[in-house]
């Protein structure tokens, strides 16, 4: 996987940004769609980025592993999930929607989201791949349990499978060798009770997935059987006029970037 390679440079503190774009360079797949979502307003603003090496100019390393990541996901997630009843592109919708909504969370708050957020958050529920497509779950019997004993869907998941979409993500991260800390959010993104230390991005990221399932955005048939985390909300400092400007802000901000997702770009079509 190109981005794992991007991020394994990226963590090298001797590794320059020419070296990163180097990488990047050799996949013209992964830079067409790199300088799609470069070009959109939430990332760029009104400047035009010709080239990678423009884009590496004006981003910074950090913004550019993101940019990959995100283009890396884009075939993984294009897909549609029958075990969530996600049509495709709808996943893809929803990693960058929350991507951008904990970093429109973070900046509400006035409190410089760390490194990590935005890709903790885009690949929050890279777990619903395996489940939804490879293992092609049956959610019936796990809607049936959350219903009957008012459980949220991830525990009725792990109750019924053994295992829930948020732990299958965290391993298949820890697999492409991705930092703890990611690993870490992805696999507690609906716990965040479970983190010991700083919960900052977890809460985060928790408080995201709600805005952006209430925004209708990913909302497959488990999306309304998610609970928010009210102690992370409570940790945040947020009330419902911060959360309703968060929401505002990365409606705004999301709407330009749809248009470069490759469902969008091929017609694909996703209800919008």
């Amino acid at each position: 996987m190109a981005a794992t390679e991007v991020l394994r440079l990226a963590e090298d503190p001797g590794m320059g940004i020419g070296e990163i774009m180097k990488a990047i360079e050799y996949d013209p797949g992964l830079t067409s769609d790199i300088l799609h979502l470069a070009n959109t307003a939430y990332f760029a603003g009104p400047r035009k980025i010709a080239t990678l090496r423009d884009a590496g100019v004006l981003f910074g390393t950090q913004r550019i592993v993101e940019l990959v990541l995100a283009s890396s996901l884009f075939p993984i997630t294009r897909h549609p999930l029958a075990g969530y009843d996600l049509p495709a592109g709808e996943l893809t919708r929803h990693a960058m929607a929350l991507a951008i909504g904990a970093e429109c969370i973070s900046e509400l708050l006035d409190r410089p989201a760390p490194s990590h957020t935005f890709t903790s958050a885009l690949l929050a529920d890279i777990g619903k791949v395996v489940l939804g497509t490879f293992l092609a779950i049956d959610p019936a019997p796990i809607l049936t349990l959350a219903n009957e004993r008012s459980l949220s869907f991830e525990v009725a998941e792990r109750e019924v499978l053994g295992i829930d979409h948020a732990e299958i993500g965290a391993a298949l991260l820890d697999r492409w060798n991705l930092p703890s800390h990611i690993v870490e959010v992805v696999r507690w993104h609906h716990n965040p009770e479970q983190i010991t230390g700083d919960r900052y991005v977890v809460d985060v990221v928790n408080v995201a997935i709600h805005l952006t399932i209430g925004c209708g955005i990913g909302v497959g048939i488990d999306g309304l059987n998610y609970r928010p985390c009210t102690s992370s909300v409570d940790r945040l400092g947020l009330d419902h006029l911060l959360l309703e400007q968060a929401t505002c802000n990365m409606l705004v901000s999301f709407r330009d970037i749809e248009h470069q997702l490759p469902g969008y770009r091929e017609g694909a079509g996703n209800g919008l």
